[in-house]
């Protein structure tokens, strides 16, 4: 009888040991994937960061204003160059 209940406590010892171990190495794995995501998150803080400030200095008039006389050759209208039309002319 004491033999059978020895049995009993030792097998329901190794189930707690064995669902202990387990728990733990999820423990484990869910840290470790927490820090994988804390890291991309970091990193897509940081490229957020950088685009807000291309998004600035690309979008100042100064720089758009050069990259339009220099690369597209681009030339301000002045009033020579301006065509008028009258109301007569668009019937």
């Amino acid at each position: 009888m004491i033999t059978r209940i020895n049995i009993a406590l030792m097998i329901a010892l190794i189930g707690c040991a064995l669902s202990l171990i387990n728990a733990q190495y999820q423990a484990r794995r869910l840290f470790i994937e927490l820090e994988r995501e804390q890291s991309l998150s970091k990193q897509y803080d940081l490229q957020w960061t950088q685009l807000r400030l291309d998004q600035s200095t690309y979008g100042k008039h100064s720089r758009i204003e050069a990259v339009a006389t220099q690369e597209l050759n681009m030339v301000p209208v002045t009033p020579e160059r301006t065509q008028y039309l009258t109301a007569a002319e668009l019937r």
